[in-house]
């Protein structure tokens, strides 16, 4: 019978990717509440509606990549593409749109059906960060600054580069889709059917299009700086005040883009040359409308996201597992005993294990192999006085230790 294999697209986690995977939650969680964000955890599926009505009719993720099916009750439901339409969701369905200011955090599968490529799956791992309620820019440089200080604590910063861009505000973004119309409509004879679809409906998303024609074309279009109205310009050039502030270096980049109608003001992505064409490891941005899409009041939200499993290729290789401690019975009377100095050492957060059967030879082989570092051995005699053989494995040294004194010696 053949082997039954994972499903094209996932992947498991063992051994030390799951040590790098756990190192980055962990770092995340952690930089994130020094910042005051308090974790959330959303569904993993929601009613399709949460995503198909914010994240656009004309984008890949709705066209092509959800995981959508009818339930046994014929509801549409998809599985989660992305976090933050999730929390804006919850923000709303737990009345919570009057407690602002909200910082959440989330980490946890995403799904979309694409092809499988390097750090990109099919069922894959995101962090996620939103501060919801502040319109100032100083919540964009407040979030910014956080991941940057995640992947400095996974030390990864030095192989990223922050890239910066604004999408101004309505007024600005009106008069800019007016300019890329007029030039994509100069060119439309060379795009890409894709781009066509979204000239009339969502021209910015041109400018993120893979199309190798459509990025030719894309090279010369318009930027938006010459159509940023005043105040707009004033929110990025403040921005970019409180970046130098928070001490995280940035590059300009106009080139970056979010195509709909809530995005706006911030836009930007951590981007790495260590991973081939998926370069982009952390992004975000401000999307002061996509709470009212969810049916609540239109309410300033920023944030980003991550993704755990290409952030884990840039990690340097993690701490090895905790090394065990060996509990070893000399008999069968002995296990007993064994038994409870074992769980007095878990009891003491120290990493132990006792094999389930075999003499004592073959209990130490088990320890050398297994990595542990010490060994405690149990016979009748040293039972009947109290006290086990505590063993060195590295250094070869024992000694004799009362039972009460075993966790503090081994710690």
């Amino acid at each position: 019978m053949t082997a039954l294999q994972p499903a094209r697209g996932t992947h498991d986690l063992i051994g030390e990717e799951q040590r790098r995977f756990q190192r980055v939650v962990d770092t995340a969680r952690r930089v994130a509440a020094t910042y005051g964000f308090d974790e959330w955890q959303t569904p993993i599926f929601e009613d399709t509606n949460v995503f198909s009505r914010t994240l656009g009719d004309t984008s890949d993720v709705v066209t092509k990549e959800m995981y959508t099916f009818q339930d046994r009750g014929g509801d549409s439901v998809t599985l989660r593409p992305e976090a933050t339409a999730g929390v804006c969701r919850a923000l709303v369905s737990n009345g919570l749109t009057q407690s602002l200011p909200q910082k959440v955090f989330v980490a946890g599968p995403m799904f979309r059906y694409e092809r499988p490529q390097k750090g990109r799956y099919r069922q894959f791992h995101q962090i996620d960060i939103e501060l919801i309620g502040p319109a100032e820019p100083l919540a964009d440089a407040e979030v910014i600054a956080c991941g940057w200080d995640i992947l400095k604590a996974l030390k990864v910063d030095t192989d990223t580069v922050l890239e910066l861009n604004t999408l101004g505000d309505k007024q600005s973004r009106d008069a800019y889709r007016d300019a890329l119309v007029a030039y994509f409509t100069e060119h439309q004879a060379a795009l890409s059917q894709d781009s066509l679809n979204r000239l009339d409906r969502n021209p910015m998303r041109i400018l993120d299009s893979k199309d190798e024609a459509d990025r030719r074309i894309v090279a010369d279009a318009p930027t938006i700086a010459p159509y940023l109205t005043d105040a707009a310009k004033a929110f990025y050039d403040k921005l970019k005040d409180h970046l130098v502030r928070f001490r995280v270096p940035f590059v300009e980049n106009p080139r970056i883009v979010r195509g709909l109608d809530y995005y706006g003001h911030t836009a930007f992505e951590f981007v790495t040359t260590k991973l081939g064409a998926q370069g982009t490891v952390m992004a975000g941005g401000r999307y002061d409308g996509l709470v009212a899409e969810m049916g609540g009041p239109l309410t300033p939200a920023v944030g980003l996201a991550a993704g755990i499993e290409r952030l884990s290729m840039l990690m340097d290789a993690p701490p090895p597992a905790p090394a065990p401690v060996a509990v070893i019975p000399i008999g069968d009377a002995a296990e007993p005993v064994a038994i409870e100095v074992m769980q007095s050492l878990r009891a003491n957060g120290i990493r132990a294990e006792m094999s389930y059967r075999g003499n004592i030879k073959r209990r130490m082989e088990r320890a050398n192999r297994t990595g542990a570092r010490a060994a405690v051995i149990l016979g009748d005699d040293d039972i009947a006085n109290g006290v086990a053989q505590v063993k060195d494995l590295a250094s070869g040294t024992q000694e004799a230790v009362p039972f009460a004194h075993i966790p503090s010696r081994l710690k």
